[in-house]
């Protein structure tokens, strides 16, 4: 009998925005969905904002988003960079 094990990626990560520590969630999708990350992060009021980014070329994009709160969209670049440094040092 082969036991196939797909690996489990979830990670935290802390980014200053606007003068606020917000803590963003990250969790890697696998099989079908390959090179998908959900993320979720608050807002000020306690209420959860989550979305995708899609691998695209060597950074992440946001995926299929209408609308996102203008400090997450002008953090684009700043979260691909969080999630391909945390993927490259997990390996």
């Amino acid at each position: 009998m082969h036991i196939n094990f797909i690996r489990n990626i979830q990670f935290t990560k802390l980014l200053k925005i606007d003068g606020r520590l917000r803590e963003f969630n990250f969790r890697k999708l696998t099989g079908l969905n390959e090179g998908l990350i959900t993320v979720d992060v608050s807002d000020d009021r306690g209420n959860r904002i989550m979305f995708t980014m899609q691998k695209n070329g060597s950074e992440y994009i946001f995926y299929n988003q209408p609308y996102l709160p203008d400090w997450v969209a002008k953090n684009e670049q700043n979260l691909s960079e969080m999630i391909d440094a945390e993927l490259r040092a997990i390996g």
